[in-house]
């Protein structure tokens, strides 16, 4: 069993890739998956994305889980976790960009803590990205957090999918992601599903092939 750095227990995590080859692929996806998951199971949901000349990277998390506590806990309860999950998905999109990938095909998703991990990235790190895909996620903090403005999204088109009967995301912690990525410039298309679990639906696989479809095309979202 690897042996984790306490101070940045994601150091040494491996990225798992699937789909196009990096260096030809129309998009890249940089997906996340969530708690007591591995690589393989959110890979295996991207297959139903089902777009043509898109490549997937997956880190995979120490132990199962990006950070220990709830999504809501004050930062420093997830600490060194947490840093070490963005830090780590930074790494994975630095690849991505030293691959000659620009930002504007370069898409950042997950489901779960996974979603969360990729909003609250997004977030840090605002600029044009090709899209944000969040399957039943919200941004990382307590309520009332105050964020710093990092940047501007230019227009990035996020999707946020969530259930109102979700045990784990509450739909006002998804609308909160969606009100603060559109005040920083995206263009948020936040779905709450009546009567939906913590899960994935049809209609969110829908919305991130329409997303992906997109990206790959080199199009505007419409």
């Amino acid at each position: 069993m690897m042996r984790h750095d306490p101070k940045d227990p994601h150091a040494h995590a491996v990225v798992y890739r699937d789909g196009a080859p990096l260096e030809s692929a129309r998009a890249v996806v940089v997906l996340a998956h969530g708690r007591g998951a591995d690589a393989a199971d959110i890979l295996g949901l991207a297959q139903h994305f089902a777009v043509p000349n898109v490549a997937y990277l997956a880190p995979e998390a120490a132990g199962g889980a990006w950070y220990p506590a709830r999504f809501l806990a004050p930062l420093e309860h997830n600490q060194p976790w947490l840093d070490s999950a963005l830090r780590l998905f930074g790494n994975v999109v630095d690849t991505v960009r030293a691959a000659g990938v620009s930002d504007e095909r370069i898409v950042l998703g997950g489901f779960s803590q996974g979603a969360c991990l990729a909003l609250e990235y997004a977030a840090r790190h605002a600029t044009r990205f090709g899209g944000v895909i969040a399957l039943a996620g919200g941004l990382i903090g307590p309520d009332g957090l105050v964020r710093a403005d990092t940047g501007r999204f230019d227009g990035t088109p996020v999707f946020i999918g969530v259930g109102d009967q979700d045990a784990h995301i509450p739909v006002a912690r998804a609308q909160h992601a969606a009100d603060v990525l559109t005040a920083l410039g995206a263009m948020v298309d936040l779905r709450v599903y009546r009567g939906v679990p913590h899960t994935v639906i049809p209609d969110q696989i829908e919305a991130a092939r329409a997303l992906l479809t997109q990206v790959a095309a080199g199009t505007p979202p419409s």
